[in-house]
């Protein structure tokens, strides 16, 4: 399962949540990537940490 975010106000960064297994990860097109969790709310939450959101 794929999971995006809305960018940044600044547009330079786009966020995605994806599955692998038992795990969510964020990552960002600034090359940023967070740790595997296994709450995909807690990858959410990585993910609009980075983003400022």
């Amino acid at each position: 399962m794929l999971i995006q975010s809305a960018a940044a106000p600044s547009g330079t960064h786009h966020t995605t949540v994806t599955d692998r297994g038992s795990f969510a990860s964020a990552r960002c097109s600034c090359g940023w990537k967070g740790p595997a969790r296994r709450a995909r709310d807690r990858a959410r939450r990585d993910a609009e940490a980075h983003t400022g959101g």
